[in-house]
C-alpha cells in the first residue's frame, strides 16, 4: 500500500498496489503494522456498504459525536464517488477545512478519515457502492450531520444538488445544521 498525506492533518489516501495476473489482481486493504507505522492505530469492528443508484446522489456530511467517534475506512467497489472529509475537531488547525478525492473501482485508492471528521460523498456514476470500515459501533444516538452545502465549509461538489431534489439527497441531509449552528 502507499500512504499519500492530504491536507487535512492524520487523514491518508492509500492506494492499493494490486498483484495482476491473467486471471485478475489481488491485493491488501489494510495491513496492521504498515498502518501504525503511519500512525494509524484503527482496528476495525464494523463494516458497512452504501449502494446508490444513480449519479449525483449526495451523502454527508455524517460523523458519531464523542464518546462514539470513530475511524473510518472508505473504498469504492463498483462505479466512481467524490468523497469529501470536514475537519470537525476543536481546536485543530484545519478546523472547518474540507478535502474532496476522487475513490472508484479503478483506481483502487481508499480514504481513512480519522476520528473527529465529517465523512460525506457524491457519486459520479450510476451504480456506486461503497465499501466503509468502522472503528465504533454505529449508534444511531451518537449520529450527527453538518450540511452538505455549509457556505462556510464551502465543499465544491463537482455535479449540481439541488436542497430540494429527493432523488438525490435524503430529508435529514437536506435539513442537517450548519457548523456554526452545533
Amino acid at each position: 500500500m502507499k500512504f499519500l498525506k492530504t491536507p487535512l492533518e492524520s487523514a491518508w489516501i492509500i492506494e492499493l498496489e494490486p498483484r495482476i495476473d491473467s486471471r485478475g489482481f489481488f491485493a491488501r486493504t489494510v495491513c496492521r503494522n504498515e498502518f501504525r507505522t503511519m500512525g494509524i492505530k484503527a482496528e476495525f469492528v464494523q463494516q458497512s456498504v452504501s449502494r446508490n443508484r444513480k449519479k449525483g446522489i449526495v451523502r454527508g456530511l455524517h460523523f458519531q459525536s464523542s464518546p462514539f467517534e470513530e475511524d473510518k475506512l472508505i473504498r469504492v467497489t463498483r462505479g466512481a464517488i467524490f468523497d469529501v472529509i470536514v475537519d470537525l475537531r476543536d481546536g485543530s488547525d484545519s478546523y472547518g477545512n474540507w478535502f474532496g478525492v476522487e475513490l472508484s473501482e479503478q483506481n483502487n485508492r481508499q480514504l481513512f478519515v480519522p476520528k473527529g471528521f465529517g465523512h460525506g460523498f457524491q457519486t459520479l456514476s450510476d451504480k456506486a457502492d461503497v465499501f466503509y470500515q468502522m472503528t465504533e459501533f454505529y449508534q444511531p444516538n451518537a449520529g450527527r450531520c453538518v450540511r452538505w452545502d455549509d457556505p462556510d465549509i464551502g465543499v465544491m461538489w463537482p455535479l449540481a444538488v439541488s436542497n430540494s431534489d429527493r432523488s438525490v439527497l435524503s430529508e435529514a441531509d437536506s435539513k442537517a445544521p450548519l457548523l456554526k449552528e452545533l
